[in-house]
């Protein structure tokens, strides 16, 4: 058996990660030919079948599944010897995975998460995506449950409630949505108007940011958190909070890199600033004044 370089275990890392070669090429910048064949080298390299193939995408066999764990093993020791690295240097980065919207509200208070005269820089990750942390690929997250990885520890931040949007003073008759596409559509709340309405959907986005912005514009209404739907001037909710999408929040880091200086400030200022908006996360108008 040949030794297979670390540069083909990068690419099956990303033909692992990203389900099929698309989406390895676009991030390799290799073809999608290209990437097969380095595949098909690797599996000869080491003697082992990788993947099961077929035109839905690359699904990893017990053997690939076995390699994935192994090189993000790798992979975490190599973030933790880079952020050692970097502590002795005074170059340390804290990286933080948020959704959309708490993104948005760590961007809005920026000033109470990274202050003048702080030795770290701040790498905001944004997505739909469950925070993954288990191999340290980000080193705070937040999650809408508890984690179950026994090398996670977490703090319960609250409750986060969700209603109906349309614009102020709207038709309340109005029964036009606008929805995240379906396939973009990972958290329940997104997903609600496609269960619920499907046949009113008049438009639809791949990112939630420019939902307020559609429905202040009188394109229809959607379902929003309550501190983003509550805040916006131009916005009122439709009806009362949807319960069955009201669900805890959790803010989660690696449980051996908690206790880093760096890390254990970001998350002490990230859990102030959310608890100190905990009655519009749970669904309690503001008042506007």
């Amino acid at each position: 058996m040949k030794n297979a370089s670390w540069d083909s275990y990068q690419l099956f890392l990303q033909v692992a990660r990203l389900g099929g070669l698309t989406g390895a090429s676009t991030a390799s910048g290799l073809s999608p030919a290209t990437v097969g064949r380095r595949m098909l080298d690797l599996e000869q390299e080491i003697g082992r079948a990788l993947f099961s193939r077929s035109q839905t995408g690359y699904r990893l066999t017990q053997d690939g599944q076995a390699l994935l764990d192994h090189l993000q093993e790798m992979e975490a020791a190599a973030r933790k010897v880079a952020a050692w690295r970097q502590s002795g240097e005074g170059g340390t980065i804290v990286r933080v995975a948020a959704g959309t919207w708490l993104a948005w509200l760590l961007t809005e208070n920026f000033a109470a998460i990274r202050m003048p005269g702080d030795a770290f820089a701040i790498s905001l990750t944004i997505g739909e995506a469950r925070a993954s942390l288990a191999y340290r690929e980000s080193d705070i997250g937040i999650r809408a449950f508890e984690p179950e990885e026994a090398n996670l520890a977490a703090r319960l931040l609250g409750e986060v409630a969700y209603a109906v949007y349309i614009r102020r003073n709207a038709a309340e008759t109005d029964e036009r949505w606008i929805a995240v596409a379906e396939e973009e559509a990972i958290s329940a709340y997104l997903r609600w108007p496609h269960a619920h309405a499907a046949t009113g959907i008049v438009a639809t986005v791949n990112r939630p940011r420019s939902l307020p912005d559609l429905v202040r514009a009188g394109a229809g209404k959607t379902v929003l958190p309550c501190f983003v739907g509550d805040l916006h001037p131009e916005l009122q909710r439709q009806g009362g909070e949807l319960p069955e999408l009201r669900h805890r929040q959790w803010i989660v880091m690696n449980a051996e890199d908690r206790h880093r200086p760096e890390i254990r400030t970001v998350a002490d200022r990230m859990t102030k600033l959310i608890k100190s908006y905990a009655d519009l996360f749970a669904g309690k108008r503001p008042s506007r004044g």
